[in-house]
């Protein structure tokens, strides 16, 4: 299921680009400005409902921290679950981490070891705004692994297609919006 090309100007008419953010040459992508425009959150919410409604999932899992919110909502929406990924010293009880690099240097993000509540092979969606590079989301889908669990699919709101961060991701990718 993908978005009409109306749908998909709603939404991409409502993420603000702020130029030389964080730093010169990057235009980056404000998701506030969808959050906040009840029209284009709700398409969005709606197509990712039908999306994903007949995926037998058992689970949502989001990429701290905008992926809480299209998580934990997508979740709410489908009756399942919604389990967090954390960036490192986060979480409160056992977890398992995995590393991933950034441009100078590493990064770790962190699952609680029980997250899937011991369900083997539980089918888990892992979610977050936008897929730059990759390193986050091929770590949170490793880690959705580790813990005993199936990434049936990784599912960005926007993808920056030209970094190809997709590429080492081992599960199907589906991004929402695909900016060249």
């Amino acid at each position: 299921m993908t978005l009409t090309e109306e749908e998909q100007q709603i939404i991409l008419e409502s993420i603000r680009n702020i130029p030389d953010f964080p730093k010169p040459g990057i235009v980056f992508k404000d998701i506030t400005t969808l959050l906040s425009n009840p029209k284009a959150f709700n398409t969005l919410m709606t197509h990712l409902e039908n999306r994903y409604k007949s995926y037998d999932l058992d689970y949502v899992a989001g990429i701290d921290a905008r992926g809480f919110i299209f998580g934990g909502i997508l979740a709410d929406r489908l009756g399942i679950g919604f389990v967090p990924i954390r960036k490192k010293g986060k979480l409160p009880h056992a977890t398992v981490a995995e590393k991933y690099s950034l441009e100078y240097g590493f990064d770790e993000v962190e699952v609680h070891i029980d997250a899937f509540r011991n369900k083997k092979d539980a089918r888990v969606l892992l979610i977050d705004d936008l897929i730059a590079t990759g390193g986050t989301a091929t770590a949170a889908a490793s880690l959705i692994e580790k813990v005993g669990a199936v990434c049936v699919e990784a599912c960005f709101i926007m993808e920056l297609c030209f970094l190809n961060g997709k590429k080492n991701i081992k599960s199907p990718v589906y991004s929402v919006l695909e900016i060249d």
